[in-house]
């Protein structure tokens, strides 16, 4: 039995390659895989010494040559490619084990690798003969099968090939998003986007309990910081908990974009944020956020951009329980605290997070593909419509509340006092009664305040319903055929009225 091993990760070859050799396996290396063999002392020739031809080019060539992928990819129940085999002197190759160079860790042209990704293809081709290894993880298994049978299983060599592709169209995408990426014309969206993806976790269950669900990772995007957050405590993560601890999570840090806040707070539940505050000081900031809508915030998701120490964790626990908490780390004294009094409470610590510039959404047949949304606040630009000018106060509160709505469901409407969202109205069908639902959540607390809404008003009674909540200031994108009704409206009530002349719908 023979085995060629070619790898860039060198975990766990040396035991494998023991384990083949001691099994009586002839091995094959190339390059820095040799090297590292010879180092060991683990007998095996060179591909060079196998192919007769030396490496060239910077060793971009080495592997690819007749006697190393006639061994790969000979048909063994066809007499006709043994014959061949016999005529070249070529010996069949029963194992390929072989990893790609990291291109996504460095991408450049010198990481683009040839010959490896051409013989994980051959020996996933020929899987009916050969057992191709591209995962470190499977050494083990592999080796054992081996030293059970003598030989890899049909059925393992199936699932081996089936990696094996993967591996390789995970790579191909890598290389095409590090071409799309330096794309310097504005050329729109791309007419190709490779998609490739690696399960990263298994879930402990999808959007409902009998869905099975797991978090993937698009290979070369560069964004995915879900794979530097640690789970410190708490039930295992579900979809739902995925889905909404990003949300708060972006929110958060878009909130803290704006001139004002230095701490914000963000809770969410089911994909909608139900409490938002800005100030200076932790604690008191958690708690506005907390008030804001305490019956949605129980088993709602928190995030903090921040260090949770023993006092906040103390007023973490006296609150509701929340189904996730994010933050930037924790003292050891505030995760001893969640781990004795809120052991269901999933405890994470996540970065600054990162996002691409395109947008997915799963479409039958496809995906929808758009730019991401950037809900820009720029209060300079915005145009004031009304008689009234709104005051440094006021614009502050309206910034914020544009903000949010813009990471609202619409329709979508949200109150702000104080840099605390007070009232969010969303997911209606019409814009009337999401201006209720945030003014009777508010119950009093947006007098004074803002109102956003994500789309323009097509007639004055949301707006009449967003100023019986209290506000002096609105900010809306305008566009509507009834644009001086409703800014008349606004005159008549007594409010100023900005346009920022950009809607962010949010399905």
């Amino acid at each position: 039995m023979r085995a060629l091993l070619s790898v860039y990760d060198k975990e766990g070859l040396v035991g494998l390659a023991r384990g083949l050799d001691e099994l009586g396996w002839e091995l094959i290396a190339s390059g820095g895989t040799s090297a590292e063999l010879d180092k060991a002392g683990i007998a095996h020739r060179d591909v060079a010494e196998v192919t007769g031809a030396p490496e060239m080019l910077d060793g971009r060539v080495k592997t690819l040559h007749p006697a190393i992928h006639g061994g790969i990819l000979a048909d063994r129940a066809k007499p006709s490619h043994l014959e061949d085999l016999a005529t070249r002197g070529i010996t069949p190759i029963d194992l390929v084990v072989c990893n790609l160079y990291p291109f996504w860790a460095s991408p450049s042209v010198e990481m683009i690798d040839i010959g490896g990704p051409t013989m994980v293809r051959a020996a996933a081709k020929n899987h009916a003969h050969v057992a191709v290894v591209v995962d470190p993880a499977d050494y083990g298994p592999v080796l054992e099968e081996i030293r059970a049978g003598g030989s890899v299983s049909a059925a393992t060599r199936r699932r081996l090939a089936e990696r094996a592709f993967a591996h390789t169209a995970a790579y191909d995408a890598a290389i095409t998003a590090w071409f799309a990426s330096a794309d310097t014309e504005p050329v729109g969206l791309p007419a190709a986007i490779g998609l490739a993806l690696v399960r990263a976790e298994e879930l402990r269950y999808g959007e409902n309990p009998h869905q099975r669900g797991a978090r993937y990772h698009r290979v070369g995007s560069g964004d995915d910081w879900w794979g530097k957050v640690t789970q410190h405590g708490g039930r295992e993560l579900s979809y739902v908990n995925l889905l909404d601890a990003e949300a708060a999570w972006l929110l958060c840090h878009d909130v803290l974009a704006l001139e004002a806040p230095e701490v914000a707070v963000v809770i969410v539940k089911h994909a909608n944020p139900c409490g938002v505050a800005v100030g200076g000081e932790l604690a008191t900031v958690y708690r506005r956020a907390f008030e804001a809508d305490p019956v949605s915030a129980f088993g709602g998701i928190v995030a903090i951009p921040g260090t949770i120490d023993e006092a906040l964790a103390e007023t973490i626990v006296a609150s509701p329980l929340a189904d996730v908490l994010v933050a930037y780390g924790y003292e050891p004294e505030a995760l001893a605290l969640f781990a004795t009094r809120r052991k269901n409470m999933r405890v994470l610590s996540a970065p600054v997070p990162t996002v691409g510039p395109l947008a997915f959404r799963q479409f039958s047949g496809g995906f929808l593909v758009q730019e991401r949304d950037k809900a820009v606040v720029e209060a300079g630009a915005w145009r004031v419509v009304t008689d009234r000018q709104p005051t440094a106060d006021e614009i502050a509160d309206a910034e914020l509340a544009w903000l949010v709505c813009a990471r609202t469901t619409s329709n979508a409407i949200v109150l702000a006092r104080d840099g605390q969202i007070v009232g969010v109205g969303c997911g209606q069908q019409n814009r009337r009664d999401s201006a209720r639902l945030a003014g009777e959540k508010a119950a009093g607390r947006a007098v004074g305040g803002a109102g956003a809404s994500d789309a323009f008003f097509p007639f004055r009674d949301a707006l009449d319903a967003v100023c019986d909540a209290g506000v002096t200031v609105v900010v809306q994108p305008g566009g509507s055929l009834h644009d001086e009704e409703v800014i008349a409206a606004a005159n008549e009530r007594g409010i100023a009225m900005l346009l920022t002349g950009e809607r962010h719908f949010r399905h």
